[in-house]
C-alpha cells in the first residue's frame, strides 16, 4: 500500500504541471487524536476534479482560486462531505463536522473532524468522494489509531472499508 501512496503522490506532482491527469485518484487520511479523542480527517483531491464533482452535484459552477466562490464552496463542501463520507466506530456512527478547505497548487485539502470517541477498536467508513463524477474513481484511505496505520484502496463502486485496531 505504501507503493500505491507514493505512486499517487508522484502522479499529483507530475500532472500538476500538465494541467491534465489520466487517473481519478483521491486520498483520505483518518487519524485518531488520542488527546482530543476525535478523528481528524483530511481528503486530498485534484482541484479540477473536485470543482467538476461539485458542479455536477449542485448544478452550478464552482471555482477554487477565486475568492468570490469561497462562501459557496464552503457550503457545497459541507453538504458534499456529509453525503459522501460516513464514519462509524465500535458499531456507532460518529457525527463528522466540516472544518474547511485549503488549496495547494493543483489539489485541494478538505478538513473534517469527528465528535469525541473513546477507545476506537473497530473502524468502518463509507468513502465515495467523486463517485458522482467518475466511474473509475479510486480513493486511497489511510486510518491511523495510536500509531497503527492501515491503508486500503477503494475503487468505484466499492465504498466501504472495515479495520480492526
Amino acid at each position: 500500500m505504501k507503493k500505491l501512496f507514493v505512486f499517487f503522490i508522484s502522479l499529483m506532482f507530475i500532472f500538476s504541471f500538465s494541467g491534465k491527469h489520466p487517473y481519478h485518484v483521491g486520498s483520505v487520511d483518518i487519524n485518531y487524536n488520542s488527546k482530543s479523542k476525535n478523528f481528524e480527517i483530511t481528503g486530498r483531491f485534484f482541484l479540477d476534479d473536485l470543482e467538476n464533482g461539485l458542479s455536477k452535484k449542485y448544478g452550478k459552477p464552482f471555482h477554487f482560486n477565486d475568492a468570490k466562490y469561497k462562501v459557496q464552496l464552503n457550503e457545497a463542501l459541507k453538504n458534499y462531505t456529509e453525503e459522501y463520507f460516513k464514519l462509524k466506530t465500535n458499531n456507532q456512527f460518529l457525527k463528522v463536522n466540516y472544518i474547511g478547505y485549503e488549496e495547494d497548487n493543483e489539489s485541494v485539502n478538505v478538513y473534517l473532524e469527528s465528535e469525541s470517541v473513546l477507545n476506537p477498536k473497530k473502524i468502518e467508513a463509507a468513502v465515495s468522494f467523486l463517485y458522482n463524477l467518475f466511474d473509475d474513481q479510486i480513493n486511497i484511505v489511510h486510518i491511523t489509531v495510536n500509531g497503527d496505520r492501515k491503508s486500503e484502496k477503494l475503487t468505484y463502486p466499492n465504498r466501504y472499508l472495515y479495520q480492526q485496531f
